[in-house]
């Protein structure tokens, strides 16, 4: 079991930049794949990144791509998300989630029934 928090949100103008952690407590965070996720206002829960669990494999979605970039530490239990370039449809409440799930493909991993562990969320609003 993992108990996740994530950190870092804030209000950030269009083309600027925002990091992310999240930060897991428990003995196993590296038997974990870990994923964000976001929601903007009235809008269902989206799939924007997911980490494989030593930190090799990754997708993301389209949107994002070139963009963001989620990277791990598993020595301090924390997963990241670098946001560069960010637009005003990046506004949303951004999750962090854990699951011990293997896939063959990463991209299997953009569905948040496959995730367990689920964190609070931390709001991004990128203004213009």
């Amino acid at each position: 079991q993992v108990q996740l928090v994530e950190s870092g949100g804030g209000l950030v103008q269009a083309g600027g930049s925002l990091s992310l952690s999240c930060a897991a407590s428990g003995r196993t965070f590296s038997n974990y794949v870990m994923g964000w996720f976001r929601q903007g206002p009235g809008k269902e829960r989206e799939f924007v990144a997911v980490i494989s669990r030593s930190g090799d494999s990754t997708y993301y979605t389209d949107s994002v791509k070139g963009r963001f970039t989620i990277s791990r530490d598993n020595a301090k239990n924390t997963v990241y998300l670098q946001m560069n370039s960010l637009k005003p449809e990046d506004t949303a409440v951004y999750y962090c989630a854990a699951t011990p799930v293997t896939y063959a493909r990463m991209r299997t991993y953009n569905s948040e029934y496959l995730y367990d562990y689920w964190g609070q969320g931390t709001q991004v609003t990128v203004s213009s």
